[in-house]
C-alpha cells in the first residue's frame, strides 16, 4: 500500500426535483461526525467544455489511507447519507486513487 493519502472522489447527477442544497450541507455535515475525513472540497460543474455526462457535482475526500476509508463507509452518519441521497441520486460516480 502506498505512503500516500486516499482520495474518494464522488460524482452526483441529482434529479431535477432533488432538495440539492440539502443534500450537499448533509454531506459537508459528515467531517465533523466522522474523524477519518481529513478533508471534503466540491462544488457544482461549471466547465464549458460540455463533457460532464449529466454529472452536475463532485466532491473530494481525502482520508490518510484505505482502512480509514473503510470505517468511513460503514460509518452510521456516511451510511445515514447514502440513503438519503439515494432517492435523489439519478447516477453516482466513485472513484479512489492515491495521491501523487
Amino acid at each position: 500500500m502506498p505512503n500516500k493519502p486516499l482520495r474518494h472522489l464522488v460524482l452526483f447527477a441529482f434529479k431535477p426535483q432533488a432538495p440539492v442544497a440539502e443534500l450537499v450541507a448533509a454531506l459537508y455535515a459528515l467531517p465533523a461526525a466522522i474523524e477519518e475525513v481529513l478533508s471534503l472540497e466540491g462544488g457544482e460543474d461549471v466547465s464549458p467544455e460540455n463533457l460532464a455526462q449529466g454529472y452536475t457535482h463532485a466532491f473530494l475526500l481525502t482520508f490518510a489511507d484505505p482502512a480509514a476509508r473503510d470505517r468511513y463507509l460503514v460509518h452510521p452518519a456516511h451510511v445515514q447519507f447514502v440513503q438519503m441521497v439515494q432517492e435523489w441520486a439519478a447516477q453516482v460516480l466513485v472513484f479512489d486513487y492515491f495521491a501523487e
